[in-house]
């Protein structure tokens, strides 16, 4: 088995600002197991880095060089002029958990020289550190290393002979993390996709996508605000395939919008692609509420609860699909629901229609309740939000 020689940290470009900063080229003890490649090739002697260390140049092979006044028919010596393996091909993921991804990819072809190991660089989206591993002559490899559930990460492969020389990497290959390892669900959604930037105001721009798919069913869409750099906000999550954005004041930093479907278990896609929305000088002001939510414990034990929530249209036009969402201050979990598709992920909570119940005319209302547990409080939430607008509480 052969073991992890290195692992590196860098900080990459983002569109828009100074160059990427590396970091450190310390060993950051990232755990990996590596199998050997089939057929791996012999590297030169002393040309094979020792575990943890830096790999020890090898002797270039000799040879005279091609003269122009050879004499004809006589073969020239051969050529002595380094060159780099080939970009390994097919990588692949063939496992992704909550807390590794195991890839595999086939050998590269030796250059002038044999290959001697392969280059892993890493990073997750929409955040600006780079990780990077050194193996061995491998063509399998788990990575345990700062992967985390529920997070998109992109992974390349490059090959390195014995004297350094890499080829070029692979395309990326891009995964997301479940949520979970253990079920009922452990399959995140398809990627949103087409993500575009329609009808524009003064104050507002509409974004638009393809829905996704899931094996499940999708609960809900994510509408993430990012800065270009490493943050990520998560502005709305909505029922169907659009949103209605404020324009953001004018920053240093970029103002992007990217989705993701999610499922009832919390799992989340892939991302779509990014946009860019105008900015304006003035921010607007909220837009008036046009709902109410109203939250009661019904029945509640040590160790246990039953709730139900009202949300109320308090606006002039119907709701044609809904999603509620909330933040439980106490450490209760749901169990089981009723009249709406409930997930949670950490204290959020996240509320889909019924078939039967979407629309909700003005001045109408829906209930939908559930079973919970809690331990050390059953606090009911203060704030609640109705396909990305607060609602006032009541």
């Amino acid at each position: 088995m052969a073991a992890v020689f290195s692992s590196s940290l860098l900080r990459r470009l983002r569109p828009g600002l100074p160059a990427a900063v590396v970091l450190s080229a310390a060993v950051l003890g990232t755990a990996l197991i590596a199998v050997p490649s089939a057929g791996a090739g012999t590297a030169y002697p002393a040309a094979a880095p020792a575990p943890g260390g830096p790999a020890v140049p090898a002797a270039e092979p000799t040879g005279t060089a091609p003269s122009p006044t050879s004499t004809p028919g006589t073969p020239d010596p051969p050529s002595t002029t380094p060159f780099p393996p080939s970009a390994p091909t097919n990588l692949t993921a063939t496992r992704v958990r909550t807390t590794s991804v195991t890839l595999t990819w086939t050998a590269a072809t030796r250059g002038c020289c044999p290959v001697v190991g392969y280059d892993i660089m890493y990073y997750q989206a929409f955040d600006d550190v780079v990780y990077g591993l050194s193996l061995g002559d491998v063509t399998t490899a788990t990575i345990t290393g700062y992967i985390q559930p529920g997070r998109q990460y992109s992974f390349r492969v490059s090959a390195r002979d014995g004297d350094g020389r890499r080829s070029p990497s692979t395309e990326a290959l891009t995964v997301v993390t479940p949520v979970t390892d253990t079920g009922p669900d452990t399959t995140p959604p398809s990627a949103p996709q087409n993500l575009t930037v329609g009808d524009v105001t003064a104050s507002t721009a509409t974004l638009s996508w393809a829905p996704s798919t899931d094996d499940v069913g999708v609960l809900g869409y994510n509408v993430y605000r990012f800065d270009g750099w490493f943050t990520s906000t998560l502005v709305a999550t909505v029922p169907g395939t659009t949103y209605t954005a404020a324009l953001p004041p004018p920053t240093p930093l970029r103002t992007l919008y990217y989705v993701r479907a999610r499922d009832a278990a919390g799992n989340v896609s892939i991302a779509s692609n990014t946009v860019t929305v105008p900015t304006t000088s003035t921010p607007p002001p909220p837009p008036p509420s046009t709902c109410r939510v109203t939250y009661r414990n019904q029945s509640e034990w040590q160790g246990g609860f039953v709730a139900t929530v009202t949300v109320q249209n308090t606006g002039t036009v119907p709701v044609d699909g809904w999603i509620v969402t909330f933040g439980f201050p106490g450490d209760q979990q749901v169990t089981t629901a009723w009249n709406a598709t409930v997930g949670q992920t950490g204290t959020a909570v996240t509320a889909r229609n019924a078939d039967w119940n979407r629309v909700i005319a003005p001045d109408g209302s829906a209930t939908f309740g559930f079973q919970g547990r809690w331990s050390a409080s059953d606090a009911p939430p203060t704030g609640f939000s109705l396909n990305g607008a607060p609602c006032t509480v009541g």
